[in-house]
């Protein structure tokens, strides 16, 4: 079986510690896959000092908090109703509650809830601005994208999007961001600083997850027709569908725009694509259902 030496792949997790972000996003725990070559490339990761993993819990409506430098669980947080997804800044975490149409914030310094603020109707993907100025909520219920101020933990803007919009990314600059639309089968571009979507891009069948690459490349995952659309920074198709296993979700980038990583629920795999002649280069099995992932910097 053959993997590219690299970085490691783990499932979908939210980490930060005080001064930094740590962009390990994460739907749920499904494997932990080292993806290296080397003894020392096979050393455990050196976390810097207080890591914290925020894991949302739907089942239990709660929000699992674990340091990574104590080995330990140190919080279990109480959130609204299922919550589903987590963006975190240098110094909250953002939870998705897709039952409750709300977004908690959690205080990380003592990891207890701040405040409950109002968003669309089933609040699913959410991502933080590179500068940690605003947190972006797709509202899978209200075909809209909430936009978040973290100074005042106020929503400012309701962005419209497609139908059911589901997951979220944005370019390395922050100036655009990248919404999957599951039931219109499209991408819709906005522009961060009006708040304003600019075009919409018909991709595959069900798109559901999306990650921008280091150069700016958006992969989306088409969930239904099995393959990963590659758009420009503009929203313009890059050539033609990768086709992948089966039930792509979940897609990562690797820091150094090699490759990109998708969670396959329907195949039990993960697929790996090269990300500048985009193409599937192999696959790696994994745990059952996989939906999530995220990739080490």
């Amino acid at each position: 079986m053959w993997l590219p030496t690299g970085p490691r792949i783990y499932p979908e997790l939210f980490a930060s510690t005080f001064g930094r972000r740590y962009a390990l996003s994460m739907w749920m725990m499904v494997v932990v896959l080292a993806v290296c070559s080397s003894p020392a490339a096979r050393a455990e990761p050196r976390w810097p000092a207080r890591v914290q993993v925020f894991v949302a819990n739907s089942g239990s409506d709660t929000v699992t908090v674990y340091d990574t430098r104590a080995g330990e669980v140190v919080a279990t947080v109480p959130v609204g109703l299922h919550p589903f997804n987590v963006a975190v800044t240098k110094t909250h975490a953002y939870v998705t509650n897709f039952g409750s149409g709300t977004v908690t914030v959690i205080e990380i310094t003592t990891n207890k809830p701040l405040l409950t603020i109002p968003v669309g109707r089933f609040p699913h993907g959410a991502v933080a601005s590179p500068d940690g100025s605003r947190v972006y909520v797709a509202n899978n219920g209200a075909q809209s994208v909430t936009v978040i101020d973290t100074a005042s933990n106020k929503a400012v803007a309701t962005i419209p999007a497609g139908l059911f919009p589901a997951g979220i990314a944005l370019s390395p600059d922050g100036e655009r961001l990248y919404v999957a639309n599951t039931g219109t089968d499209d991408v819709t571009v906005i522009e961060t600083r009006g708040h304003r979507p600019i075009t919409t891009t018909k991709v595959g069948d069900a798109p559901i997850g999306v990650t921008v690459t280091p150069r700016g490349r958006v992969h989306v995952t088409n969930s239904n027709s099995n393959t990963i659309s590659v758009l420009d920074r503009s929203g313009d198709l890059i050539g033609g569908a990768v086709p992948v296993a089966a039930k792509p979700e979940g897609t990562a980038a690797s820091p150094d725009d090699s490759f990109v990583y998708v969670a396959n629920s329907g195949a039990n795999l993960m697929s790996i694509v090269s990300a500048g002649t985009p193409a599937l280069v192999g696959t790696v099995p994994v745990g059952a259902n996989p939906q999530g992932l995220a990739v080490t910097s």
